[in-house]
Parts: structure tokens; C-alpha cells; sequence
């Protein structure tokens, strides 16, 4: 079993990246779906979520509107350690037991996990190698505006959270170029696929 990060910021194309890991023969495992699911009515994060922050996070039909939550947190730092505090822990227990699932099914495994922190978090140093994806800071505000209907402003804020990618492809054992086409990414997903066979 090989464990892969990949890692990148927003829209700098590492979704883009896992799907076509995927498509060559790696097990993904997204952290962004895991965090959905924990959050889920049962999930390990959804009742210490609903206790700390109140019924007005809820919809309707009991679960979590996630846009409300955002908004409590977005600008509210020990709110927002607090409510990782809830998801990291089940996040990365989830993640556990999918990876021993896939072993179990594959002892020759190369599970690629796509996380947006694993180096703000540290947790980089888990995996056998890391991914990053990279572009220009003027294509991820572009693509967020476009895919996620943010204003400059917005997009800018989100990114002046992260780490800047100059800086975390410092980290990477393999850096890919998401600033070109589809066909130049894609290469080099491949190139990276080869490789990670290859260890």
C-alpha cells in the first residue's frame, strides 16, 4: 500500500487532479466528502455540532445547513477551532476505515486522500508522498468566481486563509502545473501515476 496526499489551495485544480488518479487505477479518498459525511444526522460530528451552535444551523428536516454554519465561523476563529475540533477527529477516523477497507481488498493499494490542509495541519507527513496542485493566484480567483459564484472579494478573503501554494509546493515530492490545459494536467497526472507504480 502506497498513502498519497494531495494537496493544493482553492480552485487550484487538485479535484481536477484526483479524479484523473483515479480514472488511472488509485483509490481517492476526499476529505471535502468525508467532512459531509460526518456532519450527516448519525455521523460522529453531527450531535456535538448541533449542541455547540444551536437548532438554527438546522433545516427543516434536521440536518445541517452548511452555509449557516459557515457564516458562524467564517470570520470566528475559536468557533472555527471548535467546530474542526468536532469534524477533524471523524474525519480522519472515517478516513481510517476506508483505507483499511481498501488493504483489505488490495494490499497493493495506492490511495490517493485530496485534503485542502495537510500542510497547515502537518498531517503532510503521514503519507508515503505528497501532490500538490498549483496555479497562478489570478487563475484560482478566476476559477472560484466562476465555479463557486464568488465576488474577487470573496474569493481573495478565502484565499488569504490559506497557506499561499508558492509555499506549499515546498512540500511536494510531485508538483503539477494546473495552469495550462486539461491534456497538459492530465500528462502530468500521468507522469506521477507512473511513478507512484513504480515505488
Amino acid at each position: 500500500m502506497l498513502r498519497v496526499g494531495l494537496t493544493g489551495g482553492l480552485a487550484s485544480g487538485k479535484s481536477f487532479v484526483g479524479e484523473q488518479l483515479r480514472a488511472m487505477g488509485c483509490y481517492l479518498i476526499k476529505a471535502d466528502e468525508l467532512g459531509h459525511a460526518v456532519l450527516e444526522a448519525g455521523g460522529e460530528a453531527y450531535a456535538p455540532t448541533v449542541t455547540e451552535f444551536g437548532p438554527s444551523i438546522l433545516r427543516e428536516d434536521g440536518s445541517i445547513d452548511r452555509r449557516k454554519l459557515a457564516a458562524l465561523v467564517f470570520d470566528d476563529a475559536p468557533r472555527l477551532e471548535r467546530l474542526n475540533s468536532f469534524v477533524h477527529p471523524a474525519v480522519r477516523a472515517l478516513s481510517e476505515r476506508l483505507t483499511n477497507e481498501i488493504v483489505a481488498r488490495d494490499p497493493k493499494a495506492i490511495i490517493v486522500s485530496e485534503a485542502a490542509i495537510l500542510v497547515e495541519t502537518g498531517s503532510y507527513k503521514n503519507y508515503d508522498r505528497l501532490i500538490v496542485a498549483v496555479c497562478s493566484e489570478d487563475q484560482q480567483i478566476e476559477r472560484a468566481m466562476h465555479r463557486d459564484g464568488l465576488t474577487r472579494e470573496e474569493a481573495l478573503a478565502r484565499l488569504r486563509r490559506q497557506l499561499p501554494l508558492s509555499e506549499k509546493v515546498k512540500y511536494a515530492d510531485f508538483p503539477i502545473d494546473t495552469s495550462g490545459t486539461k491534456e497538459s494536467t492530465i500528462d502530468q497526472a500521468r507522469t506521477v501515476y507512473e511513478a507512484l507504480r513504480s515505488i
